[in-house]
């Protein structure tokens, strides 16, 4: 009768060893399972399909930190590009200056209302005067924020009988904000200033 008892409980033992032994095993695949998902839903997420000439291409989403520099260059880019791009249409003018003071702050909007105050846009108009600039290159430091910036281009002024050449060098610093359709970068020009505006040659037409 003792042995039978013995072996009753010896039989439990085993019995709760192995339940014990299959509760954690379901738990470590449950968990592993689990893990899996997230890792998968998280890459699904990621990725991004963008419609181009009718086809999807597949683009995937990355950290803000690794696009900084980029996002910084071409912000810098197209503020000069829209405050710079004159032709003699106020319209045009109009337009493209709206453009640029959604990218800057009002140390840009003193700049203008200064060139409307001295009459250069209407000069522009009245002498049917071009102006193109081409970004040669932009420097950012995204070590520190707010992130400074020095911008290096060439202005090309187009008269009736010439063609100026400038070189353009500019500073400021960008600061974060929200992306909109007006700011698609989420970066706003702070204390920008003009460090350097001369003429580097003239032709005649």
């Amino acid at each position: 009768m003792f042995r039978q008892a013995k072996n009753i409980d010896s039989a439990f033992r085993q019995l709760r060893l192995f339940s014990i032994l299959v509760i954690i095993s379901c738990c470590l695949i449950s968990c592993y399972v689990i893990y899996n998902c997230y890792k998968s839903t998280v890459a699904v997420q990621s990725r991004i399909y963008i419609l181009a000439n009718g086809k999807a291409l597949e683009a995937f989403a990355g950290d803000r930190k690794e696009n900084i520099p980029v996002e910084a260059r071409d912000h810098v880019k197209m503020f000069h590009t829209y405050f710079f791009s004159l032709d003699p249409d106020d319209k045009v003018i109009q337009s493209n200056i709206n453009k640029a003071l959604y990218l800057a702050d009002g140390s840009a909007k003193r700049v203008y209302e200064s060139l409307k105050e001295n009459n250069y846009y209407t000069g522009i108009i009245s002498g049917n005067v071009s102006q193109e600039i081409t970004v040669d290159s932009v420097r950012v430091n995204t070590k520190v924020y707010p992130y400074y910036f020095r911008c290096f281009a060439t202005e090309k002024i187009t008269r009736i009988t010439t063609i100026t050449t400038r070189s353009l060098i500019t500073e400021g610093y960008l600061r974060n904000v929200s992306r909109s359709d007006n700011n698609p970068h989420g970066f706003l020009i702070e204390k920008w200033n003009t460090i350097q505006n001369k003429d580097l040659k003239t032709e005649n037409r």
